[in-house]
């Protein structure tokens, strides 16, 4: 008999260890994803175009930046640039284009921007020449510049994007500038020790999420020197509530976008019409394929919220205890609990019919109400989505340049 028990005695001993490891790992505090160096993260730099100043300035004036050209002063190498982040707790290959001003008299500045959204494939930043987003020209003002294509874009292309996603958001920032920190060092190129961040659209919400990991996590080794972020849904919960209030929303493709989204990476995995309604629900997977731009997805919805949207989903947005699961995600994706330290400039435009401007004015005050010393806020009077990014970066630049010195 005593030699039968043994095998079982040996069993519970295991089981007795797992349960104490287990116990064990639901005290840390949150650690957040691993921290990998810049060395582990780079894949490759594949040079793509040297472009003149001469051929920056024409190319932002082309694109409507005609003002920024007196800024545009150096020739810029660019390069597809491959490096991994963590994804669903795996790494992950992803892209980016990187962006070398030449023959600066000094060591530049690193300087990560981050885009607005995308639908097309082919936008993607790491497409450059093809593609173009107008943050490139940054690098010909003076920084090496990093534009991340963000997880679902580029060489991720083949993943839903992570849409709104605070921590995905952060690291696959935040490992771009390791990785790219670290192939510049190897290729001796120096650097200054000033970082900066900005973005608009959704890469001010990307930025914001990247200043706050930079910011509280000090195992990255990096030292934030400012961020400017302009046009962010910072707070997700209140802009969801607005739009589900709201009798029209001028870009019902940016919610298809974010629900596929989430519904995907936090693997939901329910029907699209638990969301959306017919004939939306089943439009959506080409809708999101990839190869169509706002513009043509706007086309094929609706701007009525209660007529997008599964009236089910649609009225438990308004109920306090309808969508729980989702609700959760929104509040842990927003920024509720945390204030920059890092000087710091928020924008927005106050007819913006996309982000709504409530976002960044509310997130201004309770970044006051907490003790920030080094936030400011700039509205931009009568700005819409579209028209506000000049005037932010006509701001943010020289203040950026201002700086670095």
């Amino acid at each position: 008999m005593k030699q039968a028990l043994r095998p079982w005695r040996w069993l519970l001993l295991v089981l007795f260890v797992c349960c104490l490891n287990s116990c064990h790992d639901d005290d840390d505090s949150n650690p957040g994803p691993v921290v990998y160096s810049g060395q582990q993260l780079f894949v490759s730099a594949n040079q793509v175009v040297t472009l003149s100043k001469v051929q920056l300035q024409a190319l932002a004036t082309l694109a409507g930046y005609g003002a920024f050209a007196p800024q545009l002063k150096y020739d810029v190498t660019f390069y597809k640039f491959l490096y991994k982040t963590t994804y669903q707790g795996q790494l992950l290959q992803v892209s980016g284009m990187l962006a070398v001003p030449l023959n600066t008299p000094t060591p530049p500045a690193l300087l990560s921007a981050q885009h607005g959204t995308m639908f097309r494939y082919a936008d993607a930043p790491s497409n450059f020449p093809t593609s173009f987003t107008g943050f490139e020209l940054f690098a010909s003002a003076g920084f090496v510049t990093v534009i991340p294509d963000y997880i679902g874009l580029g060489a991720s292309q083949q993943v839903v994007q992570a849409f709104y996603d605070k921590s995905t958001s952060a690291t696959t920032v935040v490992d771009m500038i390791k990785a790219a920190q670290y192939y510049l060092q190897q290729q001796q190129v120096p650097l200054n020790p000033r970082l900066f961040l900005v973005g608009y659209s959704e890469g001010g919400y990307v930025t914001m999420a990247a200043q706050q990991e930079i910011e509280t996590r000090p195992e990255h080794n990096l030292t934030l020197t400012a961020a400017a972020e302009g046009a962010g849904g910072y707070d997700l919960t209140g802009m969801l509530t607005g739009i589900a209030s709201a009798p029209n929303y001028a870009n019902p493709s940016f919610l298809a976008l974010f629900l596929n989204s989430y519904n995907t990476t936090y693997t939901w995995n329910r029907p699209l019409s638990d969301f959306f309604q017919a004939p939306y629900a089943a439009k959506l997977p080409a809708l999101l394929d990839g190869s169509k731009t706002r513009e043509e997805i706007n086309a094929e919805l609706t701007t009525s919220p209660a007529a997008l949207f599964n009236p089910t989903f649609y009225a438990s947005l308004s109920n306090p205890s309808g969508e729980p699961v989702l609700k959760q995600q929104l509040t842990a994706n927003s920024f509720l609990d945390w204030v920059p330290k890092s000087p710091t400039r928020l924008y927005h435009g106050t007819n913006d019919e996309s982000v709504f401007y409530q976002t960044s004015e509310t997130t201004f005050a309770r970044f006051q109400a907490a003790g920030a010393t080094n936030v400011e806020f700039f509205p931009i009077p009568g700005g819409m989505h579209q028209t506000s990014i000049g005037p932010m970066m006509a701001n943010a630049l020289p203040w950026l340049q201002s700086l670095d010195k």
